[in-house]
């Protein structure tokens, strides 16, 4: 190899890191807008809403999943490996089932927990991708994990931490069905959207040479991201 291709590869390679780098930050920073927590203007509609409103609970579900960073960083790590559009079906379904029973189950039974605690552990969720990407679970225990029954129990924790930040806002027991509904509906477009995305990125990362070679990183950086998602909840636990 030429000296100026060596040098090449490594300017590309430092830059992906730096882009791959920026990007975890960027999904780390301005907790208060992004994930379970709702702009106050959707948090003031929610709350003087009444009657069936399904078209803006679609809008608002949807809003919900692709400024969702938590979903998107595990969704990326759970697609991360998957090629066949079957299995990326398979694990976004389990993933959706999971998501949309507790969410409804939680808001209609008013059941909830402690929101820092559900986000602790969906931040965990994405530390656990990203260590079964690593096949750390093979290396250090020698066991691999069910794939499919963890994405649906996170799928459980994600929508169980939705409903809890619902029932924070007393929404109104007029149409409130039809309008979980139509926020699940919602909840699944954005996720199709942001997955559509997801794919089409990792479509064109994948056709090039780095991909296998930068793959360690990205999930690497994507475990941190977990931990510092847990960390964040854990310290707004400590502190309410």
């Amino acid at each position: 190899m030429s000296l100026f291709a060596t040098i090449f590869e490594r300017t590309s390679r430092n830059r992906l890191m730096l882009a791959l780098g920026l990007l975890a930050l960027s999904f780390c920073v301005g907790f208060e807008a992004l994930a379970h927590n709702v702009s106050e203007g959707d948090k003031g509609y929610i709350q003087e809403s009444s009657g069936v409103l399904f078209l803006p609970f679609v809008y608002l579900g949807a809003k919900h999943m692709v400024t969702g960073y938590d979903h998107l960083l595990f969704l990326f790590g759970v697609i991360f490996f998957l090629y066949r559009m079957k299995d990326i079906g398979l694990y976004v379904t389990l993933f959706a089932i999971g998501h949309s029973t507790t969410m409804l189950f939680g808001v209609l039974t008013g059941i909830s927990a402690n929101a820092y605690i559900i986000d602790a552990i969906i931040g965990l969720s994405v530390v656990y991708k990203a260590l079964d990407n690593l096949g750390a679970f093979q290396r250090w225990f020698g066991v691999q994990p069910n794939t499919k029954a963890a994405t649906l129990i996170f799928g459980f924790f994600h929508g169980f931490g939705l409903a809890t930040k619902i029932i924070e806002f007393e929404i109104s027991s007029d149409g409130l069905f039809a309008n979980l509904i139509a926020f699940n509906i919602g909840v699944e477009i954005g996720q199709l959207l942001a997955l559509a995305t997801i794919l089409i990125l990792m479509g064109f990362w994948r056709r090039t040479n780095s991909f296998m070679r930068h793959a360690f990183a990205a999930n690497t950086i994507l475990m941190a991201a977990g931990f510092v998602l847990v960390g964040y909840q854990l310290v707004g636990f400590a502190v309410a």
